[in-house]
């Protein structure tokens, strides 16, 4: 068989196990093992697989994924998300669809923190449906939004998917994070003008929550300066070139523990678990990583991606109908599978397509964050859906997907300004030089 044909029956034979409900890790790092095996020799297989494995589990440039996770889960475990909420609802909680616009709110402030869109997800839905379902929420709008506004996790800074990405391609992962902020923001703008216009089309699916006083609004910004603080010490740091990502992470889950401390938030029990948590997350994501590095050496002398590239490159077609070929296959892809896997696998491939077409990998980067972002709101996978669904438990799963098909319009009207306009995405990365 050509390496070609090789590389194809790779991939079939991935999708099938895939569909067998076998880790994607050890399904990416087995294919790309037996593939490399018959193209190459064996010896040279049990070589690539020691050594990917080991490099990626000794690497430096990788200690920012834990350190960003373990940030992320202080904040959880420490109720931060509970006060994010809190002042969201004070300040616009009285409008209609005001809470489920606070909910947006505070995933907006709790992923600047988080990175993780499941995790967003989970924490928002334990704060946030309870009170909507105490002003009669419609249950697909406050699930809807609850998973919906988990995606931001992944767009707002700091991302483990912009971390991966930027690693895969050698690109800044400080530039990918400040490349996200203003899409991030722009998409909890559109969240919010989606459940406005929601609300004004189909009345009465919401009561009105009570207005809250000037002086409980203020109060209420306690929970939020804490956060923003934070965020700008990271990211700034970031943007002026203070400190490097890995160095951003340590200090950032540095300040979450203070933050946490001073405020007598974080329990003895919590801070074990914000531990065995981000030990448990930060090995699946190392072994995916891992695997996804075995399957793109055998990728690499399959000689796909460069093909694919010059084929591409040859079409008598705009690069921006290939362009948009690209994020409609990855649309697909986010259907069928996890996101982080569905980026690990594609970014040989499509990579070199897209710098063949000139777009800036960069904005990619956070293209492939917004359709990856889609695939956790979508059928069958919609991981955040069923996360959602696990905690409202009376609320069936096809009410949560239709609400986040409601939600799911702003993130492709994002997608096509993103198209558009690029400089959307490029525009403060632009800025650092």
């Amino acid at each position: 068989m050509t390496p070609i044909g090789t590389g194809i029956a790779g991939f079939v034979l991935l999708i099938a196990l895939m569909f067998l409900r076998i880790p994607v890790a050890f399904v990416m790092a087995m294919v790309g093992f037996v593939g490399f095996g018959c193209l190459v020799s064996w010896p040279a297989a049990l070589s690539l697989l020691a050594r990917d494995f080991f490099s990626v589990l000794t690497s430096y440039n990788l200690t920012v994924i834990p350190l960003f996770i373990l940030m992320g889960q202080v904040a959880h475990y420490s109720g931060i998300s509970g006060r994010l909420f809190n002042a969201a609802h004070k300040f616009i909680g009285h409008l209609p669809g005001g809470l489920a616009m606070a909910t947006i709110g505070a995933c907006s402030f709790f992923a600047a923190i988080c990175g993780s869109t499941t995790a967003t997800s989970a924490t928002m839905a334990t704060v946030a449906l309870p009170q909507m379902k105490k002003y009669d929420y419609d249950p697909a709008l406050a699930t809807g939004v609850v998973a919906a506004g988990g995606t931001l996790g992944i767009l707002i800074p700091p991302s483990t998917i912009f971390i991966i990405y930027g690693i895969m391609t050698e690109q800044s992962v400080g530039k990918l994070f400040v490349a996200g902020i203003l899409p991030g923001i722009l998409l909890a703008v559109l969240f919010a003008l989606v459940i406005l216009v929601w609300n004004r089309l189909q009345p009465g699916l919401c009561a009105l929550a009570p207005k809250s006083s000037w002086r409980e609004r203020f109060i209420s910004l306690a929970g939020v300066i804490e956060t923003i603080a934070l965020f700008f010490i990271v990211m700034g740091g970031l943007f002026i070139g203070l400190f490097t990502p890995t160095e951003a992470a340590g200090i950032g889950a540095l300040g979450a523990y203070v933050i946490a401390l001073m405020g007598r938030n974080l329990t003895w029990r919590a801070f074990v678990r914000s531990l065995s948590e981000t030990v448990r997350i930060s090995c699946m994501i190392m072994a995916i990583v891992a695997g996804a590095m075995v399957f793109g050496h055998f990728l690499a002398v399959t000689t796909i991606p460069t093909e694919v590239g010059a084929w591409v490159a040859g079409l008598p077609v705009p690069p921006v109908a290939i362009m948009t070929l690209v994020i409609a296959t990855y649309l697909f892809l986010g259907c069928l599978m996890d996101s982080l896997a569905m980026i690990m696998l594609t970014i040989p491939v499509f990579y070199p397509v897209v710098t063949t077409l000139g777009y800036d990998p960069i904005w990619f980067g956070v293209i492939i964050v917004m359709v990856g972002g889609m695939g956790v709101i979508t059928p069958p996978v919609g991981i955040n859906v069923y996360v959602v669904g696990g905690i409202a438990r009376d609320v069936p799963l096809h009410v949560i997907f239709k609400g986040s098909a409601y939600m799911m319009s702003a993130m492709i009207i994002l997608t096509a300004l993103l198209l558009a306009f690029p400089q959307i995405a490029l525009w403060l990365p632009g800025l650092m030089g």
